[in-house]
């Protein structure tokens, strides 16, 4: 338990007061011992050429990179020690310049890794040539390393991220049925309070350009973005719900989807970070579920309340989520960010031993960096890859067009259910409950494919190339046209409810199993660029949902629920001619892209 607590940001705290007194790491320990190789290592005044390794060149072995086949260069830079020297295993920590997330290399070396943490083989150390030690993980099964937690603690932290994920998305929505007490209460006019929710959109869509470089650099990681921006989170929930005047609300809704936004920006590098890439996938599924329900929750949990309590209570709902949220991010959350963590192992050991030697792999990667290069690359280079890959345009387009219409929905709801069907606003909260029914197939769907059919794939015959994750996409991506054509042409007086309700069922389903896809296959294809590509893709959809929230309600007022709802589902078709179009040609797009990689 005391690992736990050490690892999470209260341990930081008890640790900063303590002095490293209290919840001690192996090297602060008095009766810590290096092990023998690294000793030994540490011993050596002169590099030798069997453990010479040059670190600064790892980035630019390509074949390597994608687990093509190695000159001989490459292999000298594996060639670690002479087994005789030390008596141990040759294994070690590949370095993210040598090892992309996402590619076949990665899937060899998570298969490596699964075999040999079980039998605690020593790890030896690299050397630089100008002497410095590589740290790196002591043992196969070093605790410390994310992948070797138990399921038990991996679960407990995907739990909190997910946890994390859903309360932020609730958070958007939840105002929608608080807009009629805001036109109310400022005077203002049915757009004007629609930037509520809007504007708490384009927050957490720009959120994700600011907070992903700045959690990949090693010296910062994941947990201080996490808890930071959830405490302001937390503390701009407070004025939020008190606000006395309308443009001072709608700048806090803004900066709740700003400072929510970590959770978009970073969830699924975290879980990657403790995932194995078979493993992985399932992951994601139950953080794309908790992100995906949140939206569709929101009304349900405010829809009962509201008219009661009055247009507050939602945002009071908002803070009663957010505090036990972030209680339990701050007592548990631990960091997962490998470089981070071997980052902090390195400056332990310096500290221990005098010795200036022991260097992580990100020191060195970044000894040259400017950190403001990586930020504004981080910002361009999702525009620079939309523009010049025709690939990545469809994806951000046609997700951009999905979340539009997924948002536009808490538009159209009001004109249907209240309307024709004579609902409150709880009940037509329950109707939102049908998103949940759609996820839940669509979960079903997905990973019924991986379980039988994509997984033992790649067990027997190696990995696929990328566009076999589009197969599931390929029958789903007619779902949202047909869902939607089923909601616009039933939603009438002398139609039961349910069958709207029905077209709403399977748009969602539909729609969740194609994102499972996209979202698979773009790391897949250029997991270089993957983080600037999510970052770019929560942006760009963001960005076109707040649009889409401000000219809903004018859509659906000047061509009528049916007409309105049809022309969003002639949009979706986009989809279908998209998604086949990518499984035929995405081999060749990716051939002449400079971006893409492809697979072996």
């Amino acid at each position: 338990m005391s690992h736990i607590i050490r690892d999470a940001p209260v341990g930081a705290i008890i640790r900063f007061v303590t002095r490293n007194r209290m919840l001690q790491y192996p090297e602060e320990k008095p009766e810590f011992q290096l092990p023998e190789p690294w000793q030994r290592m540490l011993n050596l005044d002169e590099p030798t050429d069997s453990t010479i390794l040059e670190a600064e060149g790892a980035a630019s072995s390509k074949s390597s990179d994608t687990g093509g086949p190695k000159d001989e260069e490459s292999q000298k830079r594996e060639t670690i020690a002479d087994p005789s020297t030390y008596g141990i295993s040759l294994t070690r920590t590949r370095s993210r310049a040598e090892t992309l997330p996402n590619t076949s290399d990665r899937y060899e070396g998570d298969q490596q890794h699964e075999i040999e943490k079980t039998r605690s083989i020593p790890v030896v150390p690299r050397r630089t040539k100008d002497g410095a030690i590589l740290v790196d993980w002591y043992y196969t099964d070093d605790p410390e390393n994310p992948h070797n937690w138990s399921n038990l603690r991996r679960g407990m932290v995907a739990l909190i991220i997910c946890l994390y994920t859903f309360v932020v998305y609730t958070s958007s929505a939840i105002y929608v049925t608080s807009v009629e007490g805001v036109m109310k209460e400022f005077g203002v006019g049915l757009t004007q309070a629609s930037l509520g929710l809007a504007l708490f959109v384009l927050g957490y869509g720009i959120g994700p350009l600011l907070f992903s470089p700045l959690s990949e650099l090693p010296s910062v990681g994941r947990n201080p973005i996490y808890i930071y921006t959830m405490f302001l989170f937390v503390i701009v929930s407070i004025p939020a719900a008190l606000a006395t005047n309308f443009p001072g609300l709608m700048v806090l809704r803004f900066l709740q989807g700003l400072f929510g936004s970590p959770c978009l920006a970073n969830g699924a590098a975290s879980l990657g970070d403790m995932y194995s890439m078979m493993s992985l996938p399932y992951a994601l599924v139950s953080w794309v579920t908790a992100a995906y329900n949140g939206p569709a929750l929101g009304p349900l949990l405010s829809g009962f309340s509201v008219p009661v309590k009055g247009w507050r209570w939602s945002l009071l709902e908002v803070l009663w989520a957010s505090i036990p949220i972030f209680i339990v991010m701050f007592l548990f959350l631990p960091e997962t960010s490998t470089p981070n963590l071997l980052l902090r192992r390195a400056e332990r050991l310096r500290k221990l031993t005098g010795s200036n030697r022991f260097m992580s792999q990100s020191e060195i990667d970044q000894r040259d960096l400017d950190r403001r290069a990586v930020i504004v690359d981080a910002l361009i280079k999702p525009l620079e890859i939309t523009i010049k890959d025709p690939a990545i345009l469809f994806v951000q387009l046609y997700t951009a067009i999905i979340y539009g219409i997924y948002y536009s929905f808490f538009e159209v709801f009001p004109l249907v259910y209240p309307v024709y069907y004579g609902m409150g606003y709880g009940q037509v909260g329950l109707v939102f409950l049908c998103v949940l029914v759609a996820c839940l197939i669509g979960v079903v769907v997905y990973v019924s494919y991986l379980y039988f059919y994509m997984n033992p794939r790649i067990v027997a015959k190696g990995f696929p190339i990328q566009e076999t994750r589009l197969i599931p996409a390929l029958g789903a991506a007619f779902g949202p046209t047909i869902g939607l054509f089923i909601f616009a042409w039933t939603a009438r007086p002398d139609i039961h409810w349910i069958a709207p309700t029905i077209g709403i069922t399977i748009y969602g389903a539909t729609v969740f199993v194609v994102m499972q896809c996209i979202f698979v296959y773009v790391p897949l294809s250029y997991p270089q660029y993957a983080a600037s590509l999510f970052a770019g893709n929560d942006f760009f959809r963001s960005a076109l949902a707040f649009a889409s929230i401000l000219f809903a309600k004018p859509l659906f007022d000047n061509l009528g629920v049916a007409r309105g709802t049809s022309l969003l589902g002639g949009l979706s078709t986009i989809g279908i001619v998209g998604i086949w179009i990518l499984y035929f040609t995405g081999a060749r797009l990716r051939s002449m892209s400079k971006f893409a990689v492809s697979a072996e």
